[in-house]
């Protein structure tokens, strides 16, 4: 299903634009007539936002018959992370500062369409569930890679911060303490 959408996905952003930019400008300074080309483009158009919500419509309805949900993702770090000011039954022996771990996400035009369509129909934005997911993993990463060259134990106070950045794109800033433990 999933690349059966994305070739719907595909197909309507190739017949987009090539209607808008080359299809436009034409009709406009040329007879009024249809060239075939441009019609393939519009049917293409057309049948790639088809396809695209008949697979989500398919894949929603296999989601709520078996009850499934989103995958959890993500290894364990490899350093301890607290969301909290102290460790549980460790000492905390010096201070190493602030590390942060940051990333701007955005999903590609094809998929964005995808959870428009999901807008209509309900249900999770999967589209936008894993970008996050992502944003999340590769924040987490640079900040515990921050943290191991300044030969951190841990990292405490762990917060995650977000924000749009465009319609498709979400900024993630992971930051915490540096901190060696006893």
């Amino acid at each position: 299903m999933r690349i059966i959408r994305l070739f719907g996905s595909l197909v309507f952003v190739l017949g987009l634009f090539t209607v808008v930019f080359a299809g436009m400008p034409w009709y406009i300074y040329n007879e009024p007539l249809l060239p075939l080309w441009l019609g393939i483009a519009v049917y293409a158009f057309l049948g790639g936002i088809l396809l695209v919500l008949l697979t989500v419509a398919v894949e929603q309805r296999k989601a709520k018959a078996t009850g499934e949900e989103l995958p959890l993702v993500g290894a364990q770090p490899r350093m301890l992370l607290q969301n909290s000011a102290e460790v549980p039954g460790r000492e905390i022996t010096e201070n190493l500062g602030l590390v942060k771990g940051h990333t701007i996400f955005a999903i590609w035009l094809g998929r964005d369409i995808s959870a428009m369509v999901r807008l209509i129909l309900g249900g999770e934005l999967i589209e936008y569930t894993e970008m996050m997911g992502r944003a999340r993993e590769v924040a987490t990463a640079r900040m515990i890679a921050q943290a191991e060259e300044l030969g951190a134990d841990a990292v405490i106070n762990v917060r995650y911060v977000t924000t749009s950045v465009v319609a498709s794109a979400a900024e993630l800033l992971a930051y915490g303490t540096a901190v060696k433990l006893k």
